[in-house]
């Protein structure tokens, strides 16, 4: 399936009106195949409204009770994956203020219970020192003050033994100098320090390790209902539950080969004192 960020939001109202299409002509009232596809009525008046975005599941539930051709399956399936995905641009975050983005971040963390983060290429903002912080944040245009606090706010959560946090760092994310040796010995030894915490687990892969796949960007899942991945350019989010379990899949491979406890501990203070 191919798409540009432009269609992510036309998906929707495209996938509302089509799927109010598909009842009307195959000759049924919302009540009826509300019943066929056991649903209420008013499920389906939402998702014909686009008030409310139905799971790919939901729409595969739909064009059965409707006998739809295979063709069209196909069709307003992958609709549905596309309306299941959003894009959220750096630049627009940038216009609305990137302390706004934190919030944001800070309630998807407050709502899962178990939260998943693969860092291929630096220290996410809930692992870091605040010099780090600062740094990571030198290249956004205006007063980053505000968001660098809120950074360091959300790092609260860690310490919520309601919920379980599994950090996959390469060697590369742990050694990446945005700072000066001596610092970033600190944020080194940071990681080690929130390793003991008992709701959370600090993986490394040494640049050695023999992995099937490739790191190709930095992903968060929370629990198995969202995917968030990060470029560049902005930053994808992913609902449809295919999609999550990919993501899923590949934490899996490559937490199967990380180093955790006492080993990760090991080489992470290795770095800290090459730095040092």
């Amino acid at each position: 399936m191919t798409f540009d960020p432009e269609q992510l939001g036309q998906s929707r109202t495209d996938l509302a009106e089509r799927l109010r299409e598909l009842r009307k002509r195959a000759g049924l009232t919302g009540d009826r195949l509300a019943r066929r596809c056991n649903m209420s009525q008013s499920q389906i008046s939402k998702f014909e409204t686009g008030k409310k975005t139905p799971k790919l599941v939901d729409v595969e539930r739909i064009l059965r009770a409707l006998d739809a051709p295979p063709e069209l399956v196909y069709e307003i399936t992958a609709l549905a994956r596309i309306a299941n995905t959003e894009w959220q641009d750096k630049r627009s975050s940038w216009r609305r203020g990137m302390e706004k983005r934190q919030a944001e971040l800070a309630s998807l963390e407050s709502d899962a219970t178990e939260l998943r983060y693969f860092l291929p290429s630096m220290i996410t903002g809930l692992l870091a020192t605040p010099e780090y912080i600062r740094g990571s944040l030198s290249h956004t245009p205006g007063d980053s003050s505000k968001t660098a606090a809120r950074k360091l706010e959300r790092q609260a959560v860690l310490y919520d033994t309601s919920k379980t946090f599994t950090f996959l760092l390469t060697e590369q994310a742990a050694r990446w100098a945005i700072l000066t040796a001596p610092a970033m010995a600190v944020q080194i030894d940071r990681l080690v320090s929130l390793s003991h915490l008992p709701n959370l687990r600090i993986g490394v892969v040494p640049f050695a390790t023999v992995m099937p796949r490739g790191p190709m960007n930095t992903f968060t899942i929370y629990d198995d209902r969202l995917a968030t991945v990060e470029n560049f350019t902005g930053r994808m989010v992913f609902r449809d539950s295919r999609d999550v379990s990919e993501y899923l899949a590949v934490f899996s491979i490559f937490e199967q080969q990380a180093c955790f406890d006492n080993e990760a501990r090991g080489l992470l203070q290795q770095w800290a004192d090459l730095y040092r």
